[in-house]
């Protein structure tokens, strides 16, 4: 877990992963593997901007470690597919007042119809968390030296970084409308599609939200 944040979460939900979604979303593999790399880059450049102030990124440390630690992606992946009571709750805490924008412009940049881009954001919230936490948490003598600090400025650095090497980066060669991510008419994300939402809830600001 020493590559790209989004490369690896990919990596994750490689296989079996996939093919839940698609059967979920009732949409083809190729439609649901090009759809996760636009819902993902959306979510996490949406978290990179609630971790901005030191209290986001304290509250979502503290999220991470305590409701999501030990947590294997692709359980939680399941688990939300199989109507987890707290996908919606994660979701809302990351995207906000943002969220029917957010599935509007997940819908248009990847082809999916906009319950759909809602139902794959359910989706993926609960396993982003679930991996941040196995990335922060895991040992560096475990998993290399390239491990973010367990620290608010560790998990800053490292969503950082993920942003910033998206924008090098291109969207999924399957994505049916690969051309408007570049353009996606979402309030926040900047001309790349890439975040950061102007989004920091009151579950964020809290000392331990329920993510």
């Amino acid at each position: 877990m020493n590559g790209p944040l989004l490369d690896d979460l990919h990596d994750q939900l490689r296989g079996e992963p996939t093919r839940r979604l698609a059967e979920y979303l009732d949409v083809s593999r190729d439609v649901a593997t090009a759809a996760t790399d636009v819902a993902l880059r959306v979510l996490i450049g949406a978290t990179h901007h609630a971790v901005q102030g030191d209290g986001g990124a304290r509250a979502l440390l503290g999220a991470l470690e305590f409701d999501h630690r030990g947590v294997d992606p692709s359980n939680a992946l399941a688990t939300a597919i199989a109507g987890g009571a707290r996908r919606d709750a994660v979701l809302d805490a990351i995207l906000g007042e943002h969220r029917i924008s957010t599935a509007d412009g997940v819908a248009t940049a990847s082809g999916l119809d906009s319950v759909r881009a809602d139902a794959l954001l359910r989706a993926l919230a609960p396993t982003l968390m679930a991996y941040l936490a196995r990335r922060l948490f895991t040992p560096a003598d475990a998993d290399g030296a390239t491990t973010p600090r367990a620290t608010p400025d560790g998990l800053r650095a490292a969503l950082a970084a993920e942003v910033e090497g998206m924008r090098g980066r291109e969207p999924a060669e399957a994505m049916p409308h690969r051309d408007a991510i570049a353009g996606m008419d979402m309030p926040g994300l900047d001309d790349d599609g890439l975040g950061p939402l102007p989004v920091q809830t009151a579950e964020m600001r809290s000392p331990r939200p329920r993510l």
